[in-house]
């Protein structure tokens, strides 16, 4: 499934009756051959969104699974580059897949995104692909780990981009994958928490600013627009408190365009 190199569906039948944890210690060795792992396009779209914002020193990878973010965030961060996961098999992956070019500012973390051991570390924390796996109800303790692990000014970027229209039979796609893990989670133990629209855009902004952060919102402009003339992509921007920007930009309130 998925092509070459990528897992089977007995794999991923296996993976999806273990716990989250467990299922992507499973899933590693083959997860960069997925359509699960973070297209280059849209870490480059990320990385060129955020430049002028910087610059950065310390940055963290939040849920970086296999390491896929490590190289762009390594490029906007001139000191130490973090990748934290709770999945030991997608870090061991990581370890050994990814190269960047000081090999020295990178430390691979173990921990959970929901707790995170850290307090004033960071001057940006970027995070791909991994709000399906928390529900609405954690959303508040996770953005106020983000917020105390990063410095006074400091960011959290994350992209978000539009879902399908009703029309569009990647919708009902999305939908019916929902279904199937409700079914699944209310009829077997451990849960396994991946959902692509439980998570409304507007009710993360609202619980980013319930978090003290000043949120805006960026355009990616490579990834077009849809029919009613909105963008698609978006890359939402999260802005602690503290010393002025340096690079002159406010981060009062959303910005839509």
């Amino acid at each position: 499934m998925f092509g070459p190199g990528g897992p089977t569906l007995r794999e991923l039948a296996v993976q999806a009756l273990s716990s989250v944890e467990h299922g992507y210690d499973l899933l590693a060795p083959k997860f960069d051959h997925t359509p699960f792992r973070t297209p280059d396009d849209v870490l480059d779209a990320v990385a060129e969104a955020l430049a002028p914002l910087g610059p950065f020193t310390d940055g963290l990878d939040l849920c970086c699974g296999t390491g896929a973010g490590i190289r762009p965030l390594a490029r906007l961060c001139q000191g130490s580059v973090t990748g934290l996961d709770f999945s030991a098999g997608m870090l061991d992956v990581a370890r050994h897949r990814v190269r960047p070019a000081a090999p020295s500012r990178v430390a691979w973390v173990r921990g959970d995104a929901r707790a995170l051991p850290y307090t004033a570390a960071f001057d940006l924390v970027v995070s791909f692909g991994a709000f399906g796996h928390f529900l609405p109800a954690e959303l508040p303790a996770l953005f106020a780990g983000v917020r105390s692990a990063l410095r006074p000014g400091g960011r959290f970027a994350f992209p978000v981009f539009a879902p399908p229209r009703p029309t569009h039979p990647g919708y009902w796609l999305l939908r019916g994958f929902d279904a199937v893990m409700r079914v699944r989670n209310a009829l077997w133990r451990p849960p396994f928490v991946m959902y692509y629209r439980a998570l409304r855009p507007g009710a993360v902004l609202g619980e980013l600013e319930r978090a003290g952060f000043a949120v805006e919102t960026r355009v990616l402009p490579g990834f077009g627009r849809r029919p009613g003339g909105g963008p698609r992509g978006r890359l939402v921007v999260a802005r602690t408190a503290g010393a002025p920007d340096p690079a002159g930009h406010t981060a009062a309130g959303r910005v839509n365009s």
